[in-house]
């Protein structure tokens, strides 16, 4: 049984793919949470778990996000998109911020595919733009750090399972 899993997690890993097409079909509440769960579950820098997560499934939120942010048109075809934040007051130190907040959206990413979702990626972090837009569209305390948009929902595209192993990025005890 052990292994199975394993292979389950290992399979998960190298087939997920970014979405961002996505079916007119709504992701349930129960499954949202199952992921976000999954999100808190993440490794953190002495297990601070700065973490806050902003669900947005409402259809005016999600339309106005590709105007402050470039790489996130999907958002307004999407039913449901996850907004990771970090609480700087709850974190080790500035420095781990974002080791910590991107393990909690690849965990997203992760427990989306295993559920049969698609999800797709949008870096926010450290660009003046897409944070302001953030914080304004969805009322964030200044004191928050929005750090990624994880758009997430029924694929409405199966993107190919691409062979990313590079023999040569591999070094052994030394460069």
């Amino acid at each position: 049984m052990e292994a199975n899993r394993s292979m389950e997690a290992y399979e998960a890993l190298l087939t997920r793919r970014s979405v961002r097409k996505f079916q007119e079909r709504p992701v349930a509440d129960d499954t949202v949470e199952k992921i976000v769960t999954a999100a808190m579950h993440a490794p953190s820098a002495v297990n601070k778990q700065p973490w806050h997560f902003v669900l947005i499934d409402d259809p005016g939120l999600l339309s106005e996000i590709p105007s402050f942010h470039p790489f996130a048109k999907m958002a307004a075809s999407a039913p449901i998109a996850i907004l990771v934040c970090a609480d700087p007051e709850l974190a080790h130190g500035p420095g781990y911020i974002p080791q910590d907040c991107a393990a909690a959206t690849q965990n997203i990413l992760i427990a989306a595919h295993a559920m049969g979702l698609g999800a797709v990626w949008c870096g926010v972090y450290s660009q003046p733009e897409r944070e302001a837009g953030f914080r304004r569209l969805l009322s964030l305390p200044e004191s928050i750090v929005p750090f990624s948009l994880v758009v997430i929902g029924y694929p409405a595209e199966q993107p190919a399972q691409a062979d990313r192993f590079q023999a040569d990025r591999i070094h052994r005890n030394r460069w």
